[in-house]
C-alpha cells in the first residue's frame, strides 16, 4: 500500500503512515478552521446544515445508486462494504463529528507514545477505541463518507489543507470496515536511528485481492501483464478471481546479450557475500566497490547496480564515499540513485537514460525486487 506520513504535534516527533506521500501538519489546524467554519455557516446559512444534517437521518443508502466513477476509488473501503446503512445518528450533526475526530487524534497521540514495537489486528485495535475513546466500529466506518460530506457542505476547494484529517478518516473507515486482513503496527523508532525516538502507526494490508477487487468489479475485461508473475497460477489465488485466459510466454533473444556470473571472491582473495553476517564487513565493501569500478571503466554506457535493500544501499553509498571509491567511479560515469520517492525516481531514470543515449555513460544504485 502507500505509504502517508502524518505528524501529530505531541510532545515528541511522531507519524500515522500508511501505504506513497508525505504531509507534515498538525491536525489541530484543520479541525479548529473547521469549527470557525461551522459556525460561520451556522451564522449566515443554517440552512445548508441542517439540509446536510436532514440528508444524513434519511439515510444515506436510501439514496439511491451513486453513478460508479473515479470517486469510488478514493475512498479507502470497496463499494460494496459502504453506504449500506445511515450514517450513525451521533456524528450526522458537524460539531459532534468534529468531537470525535478530535478524540480519535487524541487516542491514537496516546498510542504513538510507545516504547515497544507493537502489533494489532483491526479487531483488538477498534476494541481499544472504543474503550478508551468512546468511538464504535460504526462511527470508525462512516468517518471517510462523514468528513466527505462536511467538507462538500463547507464548499471548501483547498482540499490540500486537509490531507491530514483526511489521512485519519481514512485510516479510521478501513479499521472499521475490515476485520481481517489488515494489522496495525507501532514502531517508537526508526531502526537506522534507533537513539531518536520517531514512532510510526502503519496500518499494513496483507490480502492483495481488497485492493483489486474494485478493478474486477468495475470493468469488464482486465488484463494483467507482468515479466515477473511466476509461478503464473499463484496469483489468481492471492487476488481471488478466475482468469479466462492465462499465458506464459518465453523470452526470446536474438543474440546472446545475457553473461550471469557468480563471484565469491574479490580482487584481494578474500570472500564476497551480501549474506547478514558479512554484508557490513569492510573488506567486502571494498571489494564490491573496487569490482565496480573496474566494471565502469571497461564497460560502455549504462550500468545498473542492485542491492538487497535501501538501508543496504545507503550504507555502501555512504561508506564508498568515504573510501574515495565513489568518486572515482564518477570520473568514469554519472551516478543515480534510486529513492523510494516515486518523482525523484522517475527523474533519476530519466537522467540516466539521458547520461547513456548521450555518450557520458552512468551508474543507476537499484534495490532488486523478489516476487
Amino acid at each position: 500500500m502507500r505509504r502517508i506520513t502524518l505528524t501529530m504535534c505531541v510532545s515528541r516527533p511522531s507519524a500515522l503512515a500508511f501505504g506513497g506521500r508525505h504531509w507534515k501538519a498538525p491536525p489541530g489546524i484543520s479541525t479548529a478552521w473547521s469549527r470557525r467554519s461551522i459556525g460561520r455557516f451556522k451564522a449566515t446559512d443554517a440552512t445548508r446544515l441542517r439540509t446536510e444534517y436532514n440528508r444524513l437521518v434519511e439515510g444515506l443508502a436510501q439514496r439511491g445508486s451513486l453513478p460508479i466513477t473515479d470517486a469510488w476509488l478514493a475512498n479507502p473501503a470497496l463499494p460494496d462494504d459502504i453506504l449500506k446503512e445511515a450514517v450513525p445518528g451521533n456524528i450526522r450533526r458537524a460539531e459532534h463529528f468534529l468531537s470525535v475526530l478530535r478524540r480519535l487524534v487524541q487516542y491514537l497521540k496516546g498510542r504513538l507514545q510507545t516504547e515497544n514495537v507493537e502489533t494489532e489486528g483491526p479487531v483488538a485495535f477498534v476494541a481499544s477505541v472504543n474503550s478508551q475513546a468512546g468511538i464504535d466500529q460504526k462511527m470508525l466506518r462512516f468517518c471517510y463518507d462523514r468528513l466527505h460530506s462536511l467538507m462538500l457542505t463547507l464548499e471548501i476547494t483547498d482540499t490540500d489543507e486537509f490531507l491530514h484529517i483526511q489521512t485519519i478518516c481514512d485510516f479510521a473507515t478501513l479499521i472499521g470496515t475490515y476485520t481481517r486482513g489488515f494489522s496495525i503496527i507501532i514502531e517508537p523508532f526508526d531502526e537506522r536511528m534507533p537513539h531518536i525516538p520517531d514512532p510510526v502507526l502503519q496500518l499494513s494490508c496483507h490480502d492483495a485481492s481488497l485492493a483489486i477487487k474494485p478493478v474486477f468489479e468495475r470493468f469488464q475485461s482486465v488484463v494483467i501483464t507482468s515479466g515477473t508473475l511466476s509461478p503464473i497460477d499463484l496469483y489468481p489465488r492471492l487476488l481471488n478471481f478466475n482468469p479466462v485466459i492465462s499465458r506464459s510466454f518465453t523470452m526470446s533473444l536474438t543474440r546472446d546479450c545475457i553473461c550471469p556470473m557468480v563471484l565469491t571472491r574479490g580482487s584481494d582473495q578474500l570472500p564476497v557475500s551480501t549474506k547478514f553476517d558479512m554484508r557490513s564487513d569492510p573488506g567486502v565493501v571494498r571489494n564490491y566497490g573496487r569490482l565496480l569500478l573496474e566494471m565502469v571503466a571497461a564497460v560502455p554506457d549504462g550500468i545498473v547496480c542492485f542491492f538487497v535493500s535501501y538501508s543496504y544501499m545507503d550504507g555502501i553509498v555512504n561508506s564508498w564515499n568515504e573510501m574515495g571509491i565513489l568518486q572515482d567511479v564518477m570520473q568514469h560515469k554519472l551516478v543515480f540513485i534510486e529513492t523510494q520517492d516515486v518523482v525523484e525516481t522517475t527523474l533519476a531514470l530519466d537522467n540516466y537514460r539521458r547520461a547513456c543515449d548521450c555518450g557520458r555513460g552512468a551508474v543507476f544504485f537499484s534495490v532488486a525486487r523478489y516476487f
